[in-house]
């Protein structure tokens, strides 16, 4: 993973930079993550969402018990319902597990998990329908095989869903009626210390979604500086502090133990804040970072204007402001055919509307009552209009 082209962000310079509150995203990128490429780009919207409050509320809450998240799906009757163009699915009868809709078509779950919106999706479809799974993440792949074994209507893809165009051209699919995603991390995945995403649970440092190729978070501990590290924690966990704890995390002898990292990060974080644990944003930084989350994200959205049929739909959930932020702009881009490079030109171009008017929800009282790890969940989704797609538009 080269580091070599990665521009230091420069230190701040007002006391209100460093005392502000870290969850806030003012002054963050929106830049793409990419190990080799990262822009200084002021962030002008601050959104409440937090995946790392919804980890810290998945680890810290002693009353919440941890296995009972394993298949808790997020929105999951309202995001099969928008993937399918629908206002709600209808109810069934209790113990009836028959195909309610029988719709046709070609669907795709670009984030598989454990397979709770996929298998909601597959009553609803006919036996001739196909569904498309991805995921980076060995465990969840062998669950979406063994599905796939028992229904042939599915077919299975161990890659992110960046590669989306490729893979399902390798399939012979041009298009699709309907693609969902559930981004960020799952709570199987928070729950299994030895995948190093938990600083309350003891494992390996590393973090990344694939854990069959490329670079684990403790490689690139070893090899990047701390003042490269310092920009990642600040870019992608929006730790204000970032400076002082990269260079606590490099006086490290070795990046063995989650729960050692948490307690440097811990011991240098100087402002806790009351019911989040410290290492909770420097967590969640290194994660992005590792697996390209947020270029994944951007490279996916951009690829469904293509792969979506005229009528097709597109449902993303997601769980904090830098994913929520990437889709809320490349939907009002897309929709309203204005972007913002064209602002301030005398005669702006006319530019592709590619989908209607998007529409935001976020879980029920029930469900967040129930699930508390979605209550900074939102679904954002839009339908697919009929104008042609021309390539350079879909930045």
């Amino acid at each position: 993973m080269s580091l070599s082209k990665y521009k230091p962000k420069p230190k701040p310079t007002s006391k209100s930079d460093t005392k502000a509150n870290p969850s806030s995203n003012t002054g963050m990128s929106e830049s793409m993550v990419s190990p080799s490429s990262m822009k200084n780009v002021p962030t002008k919207e601050v959104n409440q969402q937090s995946d790392q409050t919804t980890q810290a509320l998945s680890q810290d809450d002693t009353m919440v018990d941890d296995a009972s998240f394993v298949h808790d799906a997020v929105l999951l009757q309202e995001t099969v319902a928008a993937v399918l163009g629908l206002k709600s699915l209808p109810k069934q009868t209790d113990g009836n597990d028959q195909n309610s809709l029988q719709l046709s078509g070609i669907y795709v779950d670009a984030t598989f998990g454990r397979g709770g919106h996929s298998r909601l999706l597959l009553r609803q479809l006919a036996d001739d329908a196909q569904l498309i799974v991805f995921d980076k993440d060995p465990t969840a792949i062998n669950v979406a095989r063994k599905l796939a074994s028992e229904d042939s209507r599915v077919h299975v893809i161990h890659d992110s869903f960046a590669t989306l165009t490729g893979s399902l051209a390798a399939l012979g699919i041009t298009q699709v009626d309907g693609l969902m995603a559930d981004l960020g991390i799952s709570s199987p995945q928070i729950d299994d210390g030895s995948r190093g995403f938990s600083f309350m649970r003891d494992g390996a440092v590393d973090m990344r979604m694939d854990t069959s190729r490329g670079q684990s978070v403790a490689e690139w501990l070893e090899q990047v500086d701390d003042e490269t590290l310092a920009n990642v924690l600040y870019e992608f966990g929006e730790e204000r502090h970032s400076r002082r704890i990269a260079r606590a995390i490099k006086q490290m002898d070795s990046y063995e133990s989650t729960l050692e990292l948490a307690e440097v990060i811990k011991a240098a974080h100087p402002n806790w804040q009351r019911g989040k644990h410290p290492a909770t944003q420097s967590f969640q930084a290194m994660r992005i970072f590792i697996n390209n989350e947020l270029g994944d994200v951007d490279d996916f959205l951009a690829q469904s204007i293509p792969i979506l049929k005229p009528g097709g739909q597109l449902a993303v959930i997601s769980f904090h402001s830098l994913e929520d932020r990437r889709i809320k702009q490349f939907l009002q881009r897309h929709s309203k055919g204005q972007y913002p490079e064209d602002e301030n030109l005398p005669m702006p171009p006319k530019r592709p509307r590619y989908f209607s008017k998007p529409k935001r929800i976020g879980p029920s009282k029930a469900e967040t009552s129930q699930n508390p790890r979605a209550r900074s969940a939102w679904l954002r989704m839009a339908t697919r209009t009929d104008t042609a797609y021309q390539q350079t538009d879909a930045s």
